[in-house]
């Protein structure tokens, strides 16, 4: 993710798609479920229009987007996309950092990829993973610890309870805590990467302004690097620095690219797994009290969000090198086709008739891919499914009676069209017995 090449174009537009429908997705993000139902429908392969007005297609049902997602004829190199190469990418297209954000192993395939990712698999193995056990468990009790006195101050001054945005107060400073331990960041830096993160991801940033955004990122992260080489510890960070037996290491740059790659993909999903499964329980009072209960299990919950709301709507970006045949429709050679995970997760054909529902007693067995599928996926799922199978069940036993501060249909998506990541998150700890639930999503 360090500083893209310029697109090959100074203002031309992409040509217009013709033939089928196409759907324009939404930069400002305003109807996500809408949006995941129309491109289902229009599947297994739709026609979508990227916010810039750029045209790909869009796999949005499960078993093409499994046989897709394993397909080498589909690469991620930029210079194999047809319309990249005839400048007809706007220069000031707001996906452009997205869709082009330097070397690393999500940009690259074959032995190179492997070479990338095989490093990153020996740092995030499961015993590396399991190891962060304690540090996850002291970063939640410690900010559970705070909720907790906020709410006592208030029960003890006698007033109504106010809101808390628990994004703000728990769901965004668990993993980035963790991830700042797992990769030797200094704390100091965390509110700063999270302003870069939220400002890269944004469709409203302005492309000159998410270059300077992978420029900053580059600097501190480069920072980081320089630091663990000279001082080398039990880090992900120095790990990566580490050659293998009888190869080579990682350059600065793949690190420092790494890095960059593994905070957005991994803080960002967890942020999202545990908004989005605190918001669909609190929406469904009776599915919480069975896994309160214990009848049904956290593990369920969580799979059943990752399913239903996807932390991920889209992924950017592969590219046809010849003639792709998929559900009876031709990706033609030079075409960028995305893999649109919240319109995956509800296809009926996987999921059932109702799989528009979020339901953790579902019969159908909740088997999802929203953490990708072949060589691509992501590496960080583990790690992800950890903290939030330590972090929800502690929150939801500290306070048993929490609810939505605001109706459901108050709460908005930011403009992040690759993202399904709320605002914020207003909850009462301790609701006021006159409070009611939002409506259910």
């Amino acid at each position: 993710m360090t500083r893209p090449a310029p697109s090959p174009a100074t203002g031309s537009s992409p040509g217009a798609v013709t033939g089928c429908p196409v759907i324009a997705l939404d930069p400002l993000v305003r109807d996500l479920d809408g949006e995941a139902v129309r491109l289902r429908d229009a599947g297994p392969l739709a026609r979508v229009e990227l916010p810039g007005g750029v045209p790909v297609w869009a796999v949005t049902h499960h078993e093409e987007a499994r046989r897709l997602l394993t397909d080498a004829r589909l690469v991620k190199d930029i210079n194999e996309w047809g319309a990249w190469r005839r400048g007809e990418i706007p220069a000031d297209w707001p996906l452009i950092g997205l869709a082009n954000p330097g070397r690393s192993m999500l940009t690259v395939d074959g032995a190179e990829h492997r070479r990338l990712r095989a490093k990153v698999a020996q740092a995030l193995s499961p015993r590396r993973v399991e190891s962060l056990r304690p540090g996850i468990e002291r970063i939640t009790e410690r900010l559970l610890g705070e909720l907790t006195a906020r709410a006592d101050a208030e029960e003890a001054a006698g007033g109504p309870p106010r809101p808390v945005d628990l994004k703000a107060a728990f769901a965004y400073p668990l993993p980035m805590g963790v991830v700042a331990e797992l990769m030797g960041i200094d704390d100091a830096d965390l509110p700063r990467l999270q302003e870069l993160y939220d400002a890269f991801f944004s469709t409203q940033t302005p492309p000159d302004r998410v270059l300077a955004v992978l420029g900053e990122l580059a600097e501190l992260f480069g920072r980081v690097v320089e630091e663990k080489r000279a001082n080398p510890g039990d880090d992900l960070t120095s790990a990566l620095l580490l050659a293998d037996d009888g190869g080579e290491p990682l350059t600065v740059e793949e690190v420092v690219n790494t890095l960059q790659l593994m905070i957005a993909a991994g803080h960002e999903t967890t942020i999202s797994l545990i908004v989005n499964t605190v918001r669909a329980l609190l929406n469904h009072p009776d599915q919480l009290a069975l896994v309160l209960s214990g009848e049904i299990p956290w593990e369920t919950a969580i799979e059943e969000t990752l399913r239903r709301y996807s932390p991920t709507s889209h992924v950017l970006i592969r590219f046809a090198r010849e003639d792709v045949e998929i559900g009876g429709s031709v990706i033609p050679r030079g075409d960028a086709l995305i893999t649109s995970y919240s319109a995956i997760g509800i296809d009926t054909a996987r999921h059932g008739a109702d799989a528009e529902s979020f339901d953790i007693t579902r019969a159908t067995p909740i088997r999802h891919m929203s953490f990708g599928h072949g060589p691509h996926i992501c590496p960080g799922a583990p790690l992800s499914r950890l903290e939030a199978g330590i972090a929800l069940p502690a929150l939801f036993e500290r306070f048993p009676d929490m609810a939505l501060a605001v109706p459901d249909s108050e709460l908005r998506n930011k403009p992040a069209v690759t993202q399904n990541d709320l605002y914020d998150l207003p909850v009462f700890l301790r609701p006021p017995v006159d409070s009611s639930p939002g409506s259910p999503r």
